[in-house]
């Protein structure tokens, strides 16, 4: 532990943690747009600086290290003032389209703006005007929103191992992009949707039919049914009907999903999906009562075991149950009918 000072208070820190890392831990909030704890700190929102002793520049907390004898001020009035300035020349550059935007609401842009008050981008002059990439089934980035944190190309690179897309060109004309600029589709993108999960603006969005403000939804916190790992993550609901999936930041995913866990959601209200059992009737599938299906299954298990000898069954379970279900499922068959004629989708 090291002794710093900030905003004139004394304060024990771990050493070896970043002024960001310092400060939130003693409830001192900074604002960031580019940050994110499982990333390595780029610095390029500029927002968490700060302003410490001796430096004639200010320093940004998400790469500063906290250091014996550091002193810093977290709101000082030139701090203030610099990230007024910055998030002015975002905004100067930004889509004013904040009451059709799918994000507001939760768009940290607009929160930011909204707490340092800034209502109009003074900043005039010449605006990038580049295409939407409309060409991934599961979203679409919009280059006109995007605020250049760079938060989407370290994801891909660093956490998924992609590296579909990165950033492009220099200066004003730099975007994120794809090699050669044949869009998305033509891409390494495996359509995880880890960069629409991180993207603090509106610049990347799902594509969904379903429109809805943040405070008309909830979410609820379910694992992932579509293999063992037991990804965790969010249902958004609005009503009774799922709208969205977000990655949650806890374990084992640490706030990352694949392609099914983030998009493979619709199979929900599908109009194929079945909904109740069917029970073969005179050559016709007939809806039955949950009761009636086990019945009939437990029936022909016996049946067939007292005619044919338990070995002349097998079952066959999924990697989308739970650990626990295929547990019971194999005990069923090892225990109670009586054969090891039990095998999994994702044995191989």
């Amino acid at each position: 532990m090291i002794k710093i000072m900030i905003n004139g208070n004394e304060c024990m820190v771990e050493e070896g943690i970043t002024v960001l890392e310092a400060c939130r831990n003693i409830g001192i909030d900074i604002p960031t747009l580019c940050h994110d704890e499982r990333l390595e700190a780029h610095a390029a929102c500029r927002l968490c600086v700060v302003e410490v002793e001796g430096k004639q520049t200010l320093m940004t907390s998400c790469s500063l290290k906290v250091y014996e004898g550091l002193n810093l001020q977290t709101h000082s009035k030139k701090v203030m003032n610099a990230r007024k300035d910055i998030l002015d020349l975002l905004y100067s550059n930004h889509t004013k389209d904040c009451l059709n935007c799918a994000k507001s609401g939760e768009c940290d842009l607009q929160d930011y703006c909204y707490e340092y008050g800034v209502e109009t981008g003074t900043y005039i002059g010449e605006k990038r005007d580049l295409r939407i990439d409309n060409t991934n089934p599961f979203y679409y980035y919009d280059p006109k929103k995007c605020i250049l944190c760079g938060k989407c190309v370290n994801v891909c690179k660093q956490l998924q191992c992609t590296s579909a897309i990165d950033m492009n060109e220099r200066g004003f004309k730099t975007h994120v992009g794809t090699p050669f600029e044949l869009g998305i589709e033509q891409s390494t993108c495996v359509s995880c949707g880890n960069c629409v999960s991180v993207c603090p603006v509106g610049a990347l969005m799902p594509k969904t039919k379903e429109k809805a403000r943040i405070w008309e939804t909830k979410k609820t916190r379910t694992t992932c049914s579509y293999c063992g790992v037991g990804c965790q993550m969010d249902l958004v609901t609005k009503g009774n009907k799922v709208i969205e999936v977000k990655p949650a930041m806890a374990e084992p995913n640490d706030g990352l999903l694949c392609v099914k866990g983030k998009f493979g959601y619709k199979f929900i209200d599908h109009p194929d999906r079945l909904r109740t059992p069917l029970i073969r009737k005179d050559g016709v599938l007939v809806e039955a009562s949950w009761d009636q299906a086990y019945a009939l299954i437990a029936s022909k298990i016996k049946e067939i075991k007292e005619n044919y000898g338990p070995d002349s069954m097998g079952g066959f379970t999924s990697a989308r149950c739970t650990n626990e279900e295929n547990y019971l499922f194999q005990k069923i068959f090892r225990a109670g009918i009586g054969t090891n004629n039990i095998d999994h989708c994702a044995r191989l």
